[in-house]
């Protein structure tokens, strides 16, 4: 639901220097928790095909709700960027893989020294990246990205993403060092995926444009592909750069094999699965489970010409509900937000509308480690004891709290009648009663709920999901409104509720602040979404951010959903265990065997080729020449 952007800084785990007993080391890779399977001088990732042919094309659709987009800059609040933009023309200074969610390895950096008391890493630039324009990649460039995007001309994610580096310094041409503000194994991790561009970009004769004013300047990076042919705000077309100064790269052998990646962008969802039917474009990806088994259907698919497959990951499920917004008054007592969850019956949802395609999501980091479970161990009471003035005795005594489920669960005795009527004794604790044909406050004031969507798809689930809360006297009005509106409103916190999803992480850290922080809750377009300003979640954050092993993580983040759910911030949807996917059988190859851990886009555009081998390499030129605008214009 959230910009590209965001999700690009939630997965961007990359790899870290290697220290032993108080000794600096330089490294090729750097793992978090000292785990690092690629000695130096690797050949390639084991997942890749290392003789996959370049050439071909592929023709896909954003797995977002993204309906356009009106500028060339990612990294910016206002607007929408193409989508993929980042991963297609951004080198990194370290790069992650398929297979380790906590180790990367050097791309612009050749070399990663992390100093002996992990205040500060040292990178080495290649001597041979070039950005596009042919310029060599330096230090001077990598501060100048770090500064411009920790600037208030930024998005706030970055600021709050880059928060414990304290200073990029200079050290030769080719040498940066990032100091922290304290010791976190993850901080190398942070820097090492800080997206890098040339100091020129913007720039205008001897003056250089403030970052929020660089609307329509294509972007001078040193990534595989370059802008191609674009329907502005409607298709975007990324040409793979021949001479690529990273392609022979051991981090990147076998990766971004198609000649031409173009995204097209529909704003209907019905038109775009026809379209894909019909031949428009060649992949996508389903998120509705009736859409699957339903329309996924039709002649091209029983002769072959149109493959349908769930692919199976080991990824962290993805963390999906309806998000309460904390800055309304009617939603700041935890009794009113518990009601109106104990409304949604999902299993009615699944059986119904789902076809039993999804497991419910208890807690915020979903099927994974990190997931509360019954009442706190030992671990966790050694985060939550030195807190207990600011807690409930709930989260003492009680098993850590689980979506309310109905009869037809095996483990369950209760209905939906008796989960609404536990509902109207909560908010009538809370001050909220029947009268007047509505649910009131004390000051006669309805409880209304405003549901914003911008596809229309969490209609059937808002419908049933309304009545329910209907019979408790809450009005409730579901509006659909356009992606960019929907985004503007969430950038400025205007709504009630929202659907929203997370993609889960095999590692979190700090992109939780960005996430559950107080000092990102009052910043506009930040991921804070909830509003959320607890000073127990901030110390638990802070612990998590500044684990230095595994277990200590994981006791950390146990602490943190407990905590969390007990706050009943969110109604939790469902996750599904396998990637739902399609695309044209005839276009393309790919490995016999799938990485642990990927999305499926990703997974498509970089390591699959095209069958059809003999497409004349795309000559991309100069920046200039490969940017051919179609129909300029927002």
């Amino acid at each position: 639901m959230r910009r590209p952007m965001a999700r690009f800084l939630t997965k961007c785990w990359l790899a870290l220097g290697l220290w032993i007993t108080g000794n600096a080391w330089a490294a090729h890779a750097y793992a978090q928790f000292g785990d690092v399977r690629y000695p130096a001088g690797f050949s390639h990732f084991s997942y890749v095909n290392p003789a996959a042919p370049k050439g071909g094309e592929i023709v896909l659709v954003p797995p977002t709700r993204q309906s356009n987009f009106d500028k060339y800059n990612p990294f910016t609040l206002k607007g929408s960027a193409p989508p993929s933009m980042l991963g297609m023309m951004f080198d990194t200074l370290l790069v992650g893989n398929m297979e380790e969610p906590t180790t990367a390895y050097g791309l612009l950096a050749s070399d990663t020294q992390v100093a002996p008391d992990r205040m500060s890493v040292t990178f080495q630039i290649h001597p041979q990246a070039r950005f596009h324009n042919g310029d060599p990649v330096l230090a001077s460039d990598v501060r100048h990205s770090f500064e411009r995007l920790t600037s208030k001309q930024a998005a706030p994610q970055y600021r709050t993403y880059f928060g414990e580096v304290k200073t990029a310094t200079v050290l030769g041409e080719r040498s940066i060092r990032f100091e922290f503000v304290r010791p976190n194994s993850e901080l190398p991790l942070i820097v090492g995926g800080l997206p890098v561009f040339s100091h020129k970009w913007g720039l205008q004769g001897d003056t250089l444009k403030p970052l929020d004013q660089m609307v329509m300047d294509i972007p001078i990076s040193s990534g595989p592909y370059r802008i191609g042919p674009v329907q502005f705000g409607k298709d975007i077309t990324y040409v793979r750069d021949p001479a690529y100064w990273a392609k022979d790269l051991n981090a990147r052998k076998g990766l971004f094999n198609f000649d031409r990646i173009t995204y097209k962008i529909y704003k209907d969802s019905t038109a775009q699965l026809e379209a894909f039917k019909a031949g428009e474009f060649d992949y996508m990806q389903s998120f509705v489970a009736r859409e699957w088994a339903r329309a996924y259907t039709g002649r091209a698919f029983e002769r072959g010409e149109l493959v349908k497959a769930e692919l199976p990951h080991g990824n962290a499920g993805d963390f999906q509900g309806f998000l309460f917004n904390l800055r309304r008054d009617k939603f700041k007592d935890v009794r009113v937000r518990q009601a109106i969850a104990l409304a949604m019956d999902f299993e009615w949802l699944n059986r119904q509308l789902f076809y039993n395609a999804y497991s419910r999501v208890r807690g915020y980091f979903v099927a994974s480690d990190f997931e509360a479970k019954g009442r706190p161990g030992p671990e966790e009471l050694v985060l939550l004891a030195p807190l207990r003035g600011k807690l409930s005795s709930a989260v003492f005594e009680q098993e850590v709290p689980q979506p309310p489920k109905t009869e037809l669960a095996t483990d369950s005795g209760h209905t939906l009648r008796d989960h609404l009527r536990q509902a109207r004794d909560l908010l009538k604790d809370a001050g909220w009663t029947y009268r007047d044909g509505a649910l009131r406050n004390a000051q006669g004031l309805p409880m209304t709920l405003e549901f914003l969507d911008s596809s229309g798809s969490m209609g059937r689930v808002v419908t049933p999901f309304a009545k329910n809360l209907e019979k408790l006297g809450i009005q409730v009005q579901y509006k659909v409104i356009d992606f960019a509106l929907l985004q503007k409103r969430m950038d400025v916190f205007d709504f009630d509720i929202i659907s929203n999803r997370t993609v889960g992480s095999e590692a979190p850290g700090t992109e939780l602040l960005e996430r559950f922080g107080s000092k990102s809750a009052d910043v506009e377009g930040s991921g804070n979404v909830l509003g959320l300003k607890d000073p127990v979640v901030d110390a638990l954050l802070d612990k998590a951010v500044s684990a230095s092993t595994r277990p200590e993580l994981v006791a950390s983040l146990r602490a943190l959903d407990r905590v969390l759910r007990h706050g009943h911030y969110v109604v939790p949807h469902w996750y599904g265990a396998v990637h739902r996917v399609s695309w044209r059988a005839a276009a393309f190859d790919r490995p016999a065997s799938l990485p642990r851990y990927y999305q499926p886009e990703a997974l498509v555009t970089t390591v699959w080729w095209s069958k059809s081998t003999n497409a004349t390499p795309v000559s991309s030129g100069s920046a200039s020449t490969t940017h051919a605008v179609v129909k300029k214009g927002p």
